[in-house]
């Protein structure tokens, strides 16, 4: 089999392990496939080389290609979500002043409960709090509006500014945000660099959000469906490896390499294994499954997580919701998955759609194989997202 180069783009994050594993682990190689694996300042960058073909693949925020499909953000290039590349791994992370507050009015910093930390950051709030995301179409900004909302957050004067990950714990530090909300490792370097202190993980909001996708562009989905089809079983088989407990301290270090990015195998090997500092006092927390990439059908392309974004999206830019939710549900591409993955190991679920938030334990599900067990997808204040009850 002739191996054939694919470009993808991707931010320099934890949750692009599955495309880096699978170009170093040699997953693509066996595929007949080389990544050449384009590291991109921003993420409006990443979106950009993707639609305008500069890369046939790309690690990209997941409400992204639903934005475009809506004709937000300037740039309307068909774009699918072939799969999802990352469950969760966002962390909530405030400066020192406001750290200094929360301690100061007996705050514990427990890590879990999301209603309590929105409750304690109200009670320090002095004036407007600005939070640092990295784009304005993120599971980032929509957990926060989310968490926002259905808190005494909601009465507090709050701004969402645009920092790329990267430079979210300078922007901390230098005082130009108050607090974030940013993938690992980024959120635990702005600890190490004494910026601030972790509040909460993005799970504890809700607790199987879809984090990063797998996007190409639609007409070359259609045109080179072979090489799609090596592309997402060797990215699959990575999230399969990425899963084993054992692999996590090779992945790390492959990860930290210069070449990706660049920071210590130890800040890695926090996000993978869900055991955090998240202050300069040296407090740990522990949080299990805080990303994840492949147990509990994470890779599937639920059109219903399109949905929940896209619903969210128009309320917020005054399009009409159902058209909007309809429009966005083509998008996540759960018929590619079930064409392109049918023959591997890949064990699939029966439905397509889910009502969101609705699984509270480990629950057993209708299968290809018989064997998928999906994992809780609550959100913290237990509302349960009805696509049809929203239309």
């Amino acid at each position: 089999m002739k191996t054939v180069t694919l470009p993808v783009a991707y931010m320099p994050l934890v949750d692009a392990a599955p495309l880096i594993v699978a170009q170093e682990m040699g997953f693509a190689e066996s595929e007949g496939i080389a990544l050449d694996l384009i590291a991109a300042p921003s993420w409006s960058s990443v979106r950009d080389m993707l639609a305008f073909g500069r890369v046939d693949a790309a690690h990209l925020l997941s409400p992204v290609p639903v934005a475009m499909a809506l004709g937000l953000g300037g740039v309307t290039t068909p774009v699918s979500a072939v799969m999802v590349l990352s469950m969760n791994g966002n962390v909530i992370g405030v400066g020192r002043t406001l750290e200094a507050r929360l301690r100061q009015n007996g705050y514990g910093f427990d890590f879990s409960d999301a209603a309590a930390a929105a409750q304690a950051l109200a009670q320090v709030a002095e004036g407007p709090m600005v939070f640092g995301v990295p784009f304005p179409f993120s599971m980032h900004t929509e957990l926060l509006r989310y968490w926002f909302e259905q808190t005494e957050l909601g009465g507090t004067a709050v701004e969402i500014r645009t920092v790329p990950p990267p430079l979210m714990a300078e922007a901390l530090a230098a005082g130009d945000i108050d607090a974030f909300c940013v993938g690992e490792p980024w959120g635990s370097v702005a600890v190490d660099q004494g910026s601030g202190a972790l509040l909460l993980p993005g799970k504890a909001i809700w607790s199987f959000a879809p984090e990063k996708v797998l996007a190409v562009r639609t007409d070359w989905a259609e045109t080179e469906p072979h090489l799609l089809r090596r592309l997402m079983r060797a990215v699959w088989t990575a999230g399969q490896w990425l899963a084993q407990p054992d692999a996590r301290t090779a992945a790390a270090e492959i990860l930290s390499r210069k070449t990706y990015l660049d920071v210590s195998p130890e800040l890695i090997d926090r996000a993978l294994h869900g055991r955090f500092t998240i202050s300069g006092h040296a407090e740990q927390r522990e949080v299990p499954g805080f990303v994840e990439f492949h147990e509990g059908a994470a890779s599937f392309p639920w059109r219903s997580q399109a949905r929940w974004m896209a619903h969210r999206l128009s309320l917020r830019h005054g399009l009409p919701p159902e058209a909007a939710m309809d429009t966005a549900a083509e998008v996540y591409r759960s018929d590619l998955y079930r064409g392109h993955m049918v023959a591997g190991d890949a064990d699939m679920p029966g439905a397509s759609e889910k009502l969101e938030g609705s699984i509270r334990h480990a629950t057993a599900v209708a299968s290809q194989k018989g064997q998928l067990t999906l994992l809780p997808d609550s959100f913290f204040d237990g509302r349960v997202f009805d696509p049809d009850a929203e239309s």
